[in-house]
């Protein structure tokens, strides 16, 4: 009963560690909008409390900005930049005073590709963030995606 209990301490405990290290979860997927055009869908969902950082911050800021690359792929042409679907927070440090862009929750990313051709094929990449909540930043992660394109 003791090994029991010991056991399930401990692995509740490792989960509340690992959500504490890593408090956002990520979703992709492809969503066709007309003949060989999808739209990309890259969702951030946050744990309460936590925070992440639109792609475009002022210059004299030192925290990470969300940051996709793209791996290449001769059948897919990008059509114009990665959007930000989310209710954008301004945050102003007052200490270092610089105002920063940031998004609670949720937050989708959205990119919009052509292929040349009725192919299938897969959009990849990675993104690098960064997750903060009021007392502290985690260090910068970086994943990697891809997304079947049919």
């Amino acid at each position: 009963m003791k090994k029991t209990f010991l056991s399930l301490f401990f692995l509740g405990f490792g989960f509340m560690i690992h959500a504490q290290l890593n408090p956002v979860s990520w979703s992709f997927n492809a969503e066709k909008i007309a003949d060989k055009t999808y739209e990309v869908k890259m969702t951030a969902t946050l744990q309460n409390k936590w925070h992440i950082y639109s792609q475009n911050q002022p210059d004299d800021v030192d925290i990470v900005p969300t940051t996709f690359t793209v791996n290449p792929n001769p059948l897919i042409v990008i059509d114009g930049n990665i959007a930000e679907l989310g209710k954008m927070e301004k945050f102003t440090d007052k200490q270092l005073g610089v105002t920063l862009y940031q998004y609670s929750k949720t937050v989708t990313f959205v990119q919009k590709i052509k292929l040349k051709a009725n192919v299938k094929t897969s959009f990849s990449g990675s993104v690098e963030y960064q997750t903060c909540d009021d007392e502290k930043c985690l260090p910068p992660k970086t994943i990697r995606f891809s997304v079947g394109i049919k």
